[in-house]
């Protein structure tokens, strides 16, 4: 039995430490209270098919074994697909979509939510895709690792190290590179999805998720930058514009939490495993961090 010092609690951190704890290895997890963790913003959908329109193919290759993965360690998986649409001004944009992805039939959205009743005419439903609540997740993975033994500390590493930092790890993995995301979470009991909806746009697309509680997560931006401040008053005014355009009864929601985060990309948009100067590296999640994690992790372990 080896001993392991996962350094990072964000989605890959967590997902590393419970292979490594599934395959009887001995592990500690090293927080770092003081950094933002893009995971807690995430939008928790596990959509490779979808994502296949703009990643590369080894994304919705590596994707694909997420929803298993995920189911078998969290409460909070939702296997109701993903339904695509866009506006009709912007059907194009719906045929290109389809063009460039798999997995997919053409529906009347309103067949299955009937609040988009007379609101789309036509959109892409993709029933093997799923999504989750990603705090609910994060908090459970922990959970279930306390309850293994698995120490969560500050102090220095015990044992070999691997690094599944994010972001914070750029000093040391000159190729990283931020990509900032900003999101939203609004409350609204007037309508209610049982599934994620992406809305495409030429300029600004976006998706909304279904939280509990009549709460929903709503993401859309992609910026190069390492700007970690507050959302600009654009990026909001686009969102709530898309959420909008998905249901005028979302003009009546009441903001709950706004947040952006920092993105860790390597210059393909692939994640990696590398080691250096005797510690591994996991990193360079882009968007796809609860839909890669796991893979990740997964692979680290049996290269063990």
């Amino acid at each position: 039995m080896s001993s392991w010092s996962v350094i990072g609690s964000g989605v890959t951190g967590l997902c590393v430490a419970t292979m490594l704890s599934e395959y009887n290895e001995k592990v500690e997890v090293i927080e770092s209270p003081d950094v933002k963790t893009a995971s807690l913003l995430a939008g928790g959908m596990l959509a490779p098919f979808c994502e296949g329109e703009s990643a590369p193919d080894i994304v919705v290759e590596y994707g694909m074994t997420a929803i298993e993965w995920w189911s078998n360690h969290v409460s909070s998986v939702k296997k109701t697909g993903t339904l695509v649409l866009a506006p009709a001004r912007d059907t194009v944009e719906l045929k290109n979509f389809a063009s460039k992805t798999q997995s997919h039939t053409w529906v009347a959205p309103e067949s299955l939510e009937s609040d988009l009743s007379n609101r789309f005419s036509q959109g892409l439903f993709f029933p093997e895709e799923a999504h989750l609540d990603p705090r609910l997740s994060l908090k459970e993975l922990r959970s279930t690792l306390i309850e293994k033994g698995v120490a969560f500390h500050t102090n220095k590493p015990s044992g070999k190290i691997v690094d599944c930092t994010g972001i914070s790890a750029e000093k040391t993995l000159p190729n990283l590179r931020a990509v900032r995301g900003e999101m939203l979470i609004f409350e609204s009991h007037d309508v209610s999805f049982s599934r994620s909806i992406r809305l495409l746009h030429p300029r600004f697309p976006c998706y909304l998720v279904p939280r509990h509680n009549g709460q929903f997560m709503l993401g859309a931006t992609m910026v190069e930058s390492h700007d970690d401040s507050s959302i600009s008053a654009k990026a909001l005014i686009e969102m709530l514009g898309s959420a909008y355009a998905i249901h005028p009864a979302f003009a009546e929601a009441r903001l709950v939490e706004t947040g952006t985060g920092l993105r860790p990309s390597f210059p393909n948009n692939v994640p990696e495993i590398t080691y250096q100067d005797g510690c591994f590296f996991i990193n360079g999640m882009y968007r796809h961090g609860f839909l890669l994690a796991p893979y990740m992790a997964q692979q680290f372990v049996k290269k063990l």
